[in-house]
């Protein structure tokens, strides 16, 4: 019998001292997923922006009020809402150009007014009524266009104005400087323009805004009546002629708020820069964060805390709130003219969404 046959192989393992036997360790509760915020999470970021907002001004109302505008400062803010009121007529050019690029033929006239009179709903609620407004008119009979567009193409066009501003705006910031690094980060978005990033990036907000407008059902029928070929009939090229729009639209922004700079005496000159980058990252912050109206809080935030390190933190925030008051004026200036001008020219005004077709 040979010495390895199976009788010795396990009497060999009975001589062998057993495993050490570790002590069991109690079981670990299961992770479960956080509970979701009460309303969601963009409420909660709207609500925090605004109080730290708020807390700046406790802590500064003191030095606030200390601050006095002389005529040539009421003069520059004058000049803010003049400057602002031309911005906005630039944007809605920058989104007839977008409609242009995109194989469109716009009457240039009645999508500016359509831009400017529905750019108010961005301050209500949920900040997605302007975009509702304006897809609801694109694909109505009374559309800025030659002909009616499909739910799908309506829902490209209006996402494409913000996406195209945020990627102009953060070009700006490498204006700044280095910046740790962030000067080289905000360039990167510049790449997201690319056809091959492009398509896919709008698939995805299709469908997200889709779902926010009540729109899903129709766009996903459309998805699958679809030709294979898709997108093919768009320029594939790199979008340049609205990036250069809404660079446009965007210094014309900063410029409104340089005279909000003037009128409170801050440095500008050598500083003008760091000034563009701080508003470029601030405004496409307010652009970009969910559940912020109009960036309102968010904007503000971004600014104290970008901008706040090398300035005095009660006229930053004098500058900041005067902006706010500014553009707001202006939204409500323009929408105001744009209804009076209908009015007199006797025809209905801009058509509000339907309650099914955006609270669904």
């Amino acid at each position: 019998m040979s010495p390895w046959s199976r009788p010795s192989l396990e009497s060999l393992r009975r001589r062998l001292p057993s495993p050490l036997k570790w002590p069991a360790l109690p079981a670990l509760p299961s992770l479960r997923a956080l509970p979701a915020l009460p309303g969601g999470l963009r409420p909660w970021i709207t609500l925090g922006s605004i109080g730290f907002v708020m807390a700046a001004l406790l802590n500064h109302g003191r030095q606030l009020v200390q601050i006095r505008l002389d005529g040539q400062g009421w003069l520059w803010l004058v000049l803010g809402v003049g400057v602002s009121l031309l911005s906005l007529l630039i944007n809605g050019v920058a989104w007839g150009v977008i409609l242009r690029w995109l194989g469109l033929r716009p009457d240039w006239a009645a999508v500016v007014e359509l831009h400017v009179a529905t750019n108010l709903r961005k301050f209500l609620p949920g900040g997605i009524w302007h975009l509702a407004s304006r897809v609801q008119r694109l694909r109505s009979e009374g559309a800025p266009l030659a002909a009616p567009l499909s739910t799908r193409m309506a829902l490209v066009a209006v996402l494409l104005d913000p996406l195209v501003a945020a990627v102009a705006a953060l070009a700006l910031v490498p204006l700044g400087g280095w910046q740790g690094g962030l000067g080289l980060v905000c360039l990167l978005p510049l790449g997201l323009l690319l056809p091959r990033w492009l398509d896919p990036l709008l698939g995805r907000l299709e469908r997200r805004r889709a779902l926010d407008l009540g729109l899903e059902e129709e766009l996903q029928q459309e998805l699958e009546q679809a030709t294979p070929v898709g997108r093919s009939s768009w320029p594939r090229g790199y979008p340049w002629p609205p990036l250069l729009a809404e660079l446009a639209f965007v210094l014309l922004r900063f410029a409104g708020f340089c005279c909000c700079i003037r009128a409170f005496d801050l440095p500008l000159g050598g500083d003008t820069p760091a000034w563009l980058a701080g508003f470029a990252l601030a405004w496409t912050s307010g652009l970009v964060v969910p559940g912020a109206p109009g960036g309102l809080g968010v904007f503000e935030a971004v600014l104290l805390l970008r901008m706040g390190v090398a300035l005095p933190e009660a006229p930053l925030l004098a500058v900041a709130l005067s902006y706010r008051l500014i553009v707001t004026l202006t939204d409500l200036l323009a929408a105001t003219l744009v209804a009076l001008d209908r009015r007199l020219a006797g025809e209905p005004a801009a058509a509000t969404p339907s309650s099914g077709g955006a609270s669904q």
